[in-house]
């Protein structure tokens, strides 16, 4: 009976010095799991803030390429055409010893301003034909001179009856869809039902110097309220100069027009 006793004080003994170890056990698990999920929290956290500042870097960059592209584009184009005007007379002036910048650039500017003035005169248009007279009869020169100059009409003060009349557009190629174009001249079909006036339209298909030529009805053409330049900006630009709100003359003459009543 004695050994009976011992054997279970000694049980119970053994059972109560295991219980606060399990207890241990259970909270240091826990604990271990509570830190592991407050860490996983916070990394997901400091990923999102890396992320959103990633992005909006990322978008005040794009801004700032998309404001500095014209203008270092602009910068570029004005600084090499400076130089390239100035590379005509510069030679001149470093044979005689004078070396200052902008000089030769400020000479060119002059020389093709009196050769406006001279070309004006009577004199001046003599020797331009002339000059074109020797140019035609060159086989390979006279295509390049030929093209090069109706560019040069389209966009010259002195309208002729080479250049750019009007800008319109037209319904091409299907119904619903319209065509940047530029009314070069006007004719007349005649045939056995009458005459039918037409416009000859020009559709650039690759900025100015390649397109498509149609002649159609003069009711047909929607004439826009747009200078001849701003045509050719909008044409070169890719439509990206082109403006929100397009007026045909029509609309501008009515507007235009007092109210009689």
């Amino acid at each position: 009976m004695g050994d009976d006793k011992s054997a279970a004080m000694t049980a119970n003994r053994d059972r109560e010095l295991l219980i606060p170890v399990a207890e241990s056990v259970h909270d240091d698990s826990s604990k271990a799991s509570s830190s592991s999920s407050s860490s996983s929290s916070h990394h997901a956290g400091r990923e999102t803030f890396y992320k959103i500042v990633q992005s909006w870097a990322s978008k005040k960059f794009m801004t700032g390429c998309v404001i500095l592209f014209p203008i270092a584009i602009t910068f570029y184009i004005t600084w090499w055409f400076i130089h390239f005007v100035d590379g005509f007379f510069s030679p001149i002036y470093a044979q005689l010893g004078i070396d200052i910048f902008g000089l030769g650039f400020v000479t060119s500017i002059t020389f093709i301003f009196l050769v406006g003035v001279f070309m004006s005169s009577w004199l001046g248009a003599s020797v331009l034909g002339l000059g074109e007279w020797f140019i035609k009869r060159m086989p390979f020169v006279r295509h390049i001179y030929n093209a090069s100059k109706q560019i040069s009409a389209a966009i010259s003060p002195d309208q002729n009856t080479q250049a750019f009349k009007e800008v319109a557009i037209i319904r091409h190629p299907r119904i619903g869809e319209y065509a940047f174009a530029f009314i070069t001249s006007s004719v007349t079909l005649q045939s056995d039902v009458g005459e039918e006036e037409l416009f000859c339209v020009f559709v650039p298909t690759n900025h100015l110097y390649l397109g498509d030529i149609f002649l159609i009805n003069a009711k047909d053409v929607i004439r826009l309220n747009l200078s001849v330049r701003e045509g050719i900006e909008i044409v070169i630009s890719g439509g990206m100069s082109m403006p929100q709100i397009l007026s045909t003359l029509d609309t501008q003459l009515e507007r235009s027009r007092p109210d009689r009543s």
